[in-house]
């Protein structure tokens, strides 16, 4: 008996069972260093192969700068980068529709209603914290004050997107969750366009009203799609029996998509490696830009750095008491595909292998949160949108009072929620907040100027506040489940009788009971009942 406890020890010291029973020196002694390096960088390759395009690609990017090419020559630089994207764009429909139908539908209604409620409610927090960041920053640091007046950028004019109400913009919101196209939801969503009708008035004046139209705008509405798809979960696990052929197929339409991400996770340092050289190739008048922007690129930035690096590890260990930055190393290379990107809904397939693989958050919760955080989190996309509100209301010499303070705060946290996961889709829902306080919209061209660096870290941002979202839900339910554990525990042992306590089949108990007269004892009768 000693022996096989010594064996079952060995076991679960050392990960594997001894062949002879003896104690081998080879597993006692310390690992050599060679090993040790050998096996860190196959466990982490993935990772350093990522950091090492991004620095590789900066590298090729400087010295290409340094040649005078052509336009077409810089598109060809970039080309395979252009095709991580394209791969990855690709697999979004499936990946988001498939995971959250199976995911929908292996969760208990009541579950699954108790488990988006804390996923929204982390959001929402996170991003109300994101965008007071935001204004407190950009008030500390005044971005807009700059002693020699308005930078001008030329060429940037005709990209302005156009001037929307603000109840217009939330009412289109709502019909993008509910698509009257699926099909069409692919690659369309909806926007509300404005033309000018002239009618006559009461008084037999003529009248100009500006009146909002339907229209289609290319870019997938992901929104509609994520909505649809956890409905038809839910119902498919309604109809019992009936639905589970259904089920069972998108659980293998699911996994057969996520073999195909594991492909082009390995293709993604060089694809990343070359969208961040075609961008450093492409950029035109950096100094210039950095002299009169400066200010503001680094309010974001810093702003960002203190929100993904203090604010919501902070909130993951006080919760968890786990390492949040062992967390985050389990996900840089979706990070860094982030910053490659620029775009949230593209690194969701990535995002979603980092979670499972290394960070230990099961199938359920990341294939059903992940989706929606891509939708509806845009931490990073709120806190820049307050920082530009007040740099632009700085520029035009107003000065914020504390209701219109509250309306940039309320606003660029509920527009986040339908800002396309695209690049620079927080640009598009910044108009809004300046609709909403009276601030020009012509001055976003000054922000378009920078967008192509200040998106990479608002997009980083993003899909640290999905993945921290997915792993403070793993928590929660892995410690229900514990509790659950133990109550069951509790009853089974408040049934049992006191005398349940003693060792059953003991040698003792059975030799005294052959010794009586013959007579079963009370403990005998019990152990036979048991």
């Amino acid at each position: 008996m000693a022996e096989k406890i010594d064996m079952e020890e060995a076991k679960a010291s050392n990960g594997e069972a001894l062949a002879n029973g003896l104690s081998n020196p080879k597993i006692s002694s310390p690992e050599p260093l060679s090993q040790r390096v050998k096996r860190i960088v196959k466990n982490n390759l993935l990772v350093i192969l990522t950091v090492a395009g991004v620095i590789i690609g900066v590298f090729i990017g400087l010295t290409v700068r340094n040649a005078t090419l052509t336009r077409t020559q810089m598109i060809y630089v970039g080309f395979p980068g252009e095709v991580l994207i394209r791969l990855l764009k690709m697999i979004i429909i499936p990946l988001v529709v498939c995971s959250l139908v199976s995911g929908a539908a292996s969760i208990d209604p009541k579950a699954l209603g108790k488990l988006g409620g804390w996923a929204m409610l982390f959001f929402l927090v996170t991003t109300l914290i994101a965008s007071s960041i935001g204004v407190v920053m950009a008030f500390i640091v005044n971005p807009g004050v700059v002693e020699l007046g308005k930078p001008k950028i030329q060429g940037l004019s005709d990209d302005l997107p156009a001037a929307k109400d603000v109840i217009d913009s939330f009412l289109d919101l709502i019909r993008n969750i509910f698509p009257s196209n699926l099909v069409s939801a692919a690659f369309q969503s909806y926007g509300t366009t404005y033309k000018s009708i002239t009618s006559n008035g009461t008084d037999g004046n003529l009248t100009v009203e500006t009146v909002p139209f339907p229209s289609d705008q290319d870019g997938m509405n992901i929104l509609g799609l994520v909505v649809f798809a956890i409905v038809f979960g839910v119902a498919l696990r309604k109809l019992g029996e009936e639905g589970e052929i259904l089920i069972r197929f998108f659980n293998s339409f699911n996994e057969a998509t996520m073999v195909i991400v594991s492909w082009i996770m390995w293709y993604a340092p060089i694809g990343i490696m070359f969208l961040v050289a075609g961008k450093i190739v492409e950029m035109e008048n950096v100094g210039m830009l950095f002299a009169s922007l400066g200010k503001y690129i680094a309010c974001c930035i810093i702003g960002h750095a203190i929100h993904g690096l203090l604010i919501m590890p902070a909130i993951y260990f006080v919760f968890t008491r786990k390492n949040p930055y062992t967390f985050l190393w389990g996900i840089f290379t979706a990070l860094a595909t982030a910053f490659g990107t620029s775009s949230s809904s593209a690194t969701l397939p990535l995002m979603m292998k980092c979670v499972e693989e290394n960070n230990g958050v099961s199938k359920q919760i990341s294939r059903f949160i992940l989706p929606i955080g891509a939708t509806v989190n845009m931490d990073g996309a709120a806190l820049f949108q307050c920082v530009a509100a007040v740099f632009i209301a700085q520029l035009n010499n107003v000065s914020l009072n504390f209701v219109q303070v509250i309306t940039i705060l309320v606003t660029a946290t509920a527009s986040s929620v339908g800002a396309a996961g695209i690049p620079a889709g927080g640009v598009l829902t910044l108009a809004i907040i300046l609709e909403a306080v009276s601030l020009p919209t012509s001055d976003i061209s000054l922000i378009l100027a920078v967008d192509w660096l200040v998106d990479r870290t608002c997009t980083v941002l993003n899909v640290e506040g999905d993945a921290f979202g997915a792993g403070l839900l793993q928590f929660f339910v892995d410690r229900q489940a514990k509790q659950q554990e133990g109550n069951e525990l509790s009853e089974v042992r408040l049934e049992g009788e006191p005398s349940a306590a003693a060792p059953e089949h003991s040698p003792l108990i059975e030799k005294r009971g052959g010794a009586d007269s013959g007579k079963p004892t009370a403990s005998s009768e019990k152990e036979s009942v048991m």
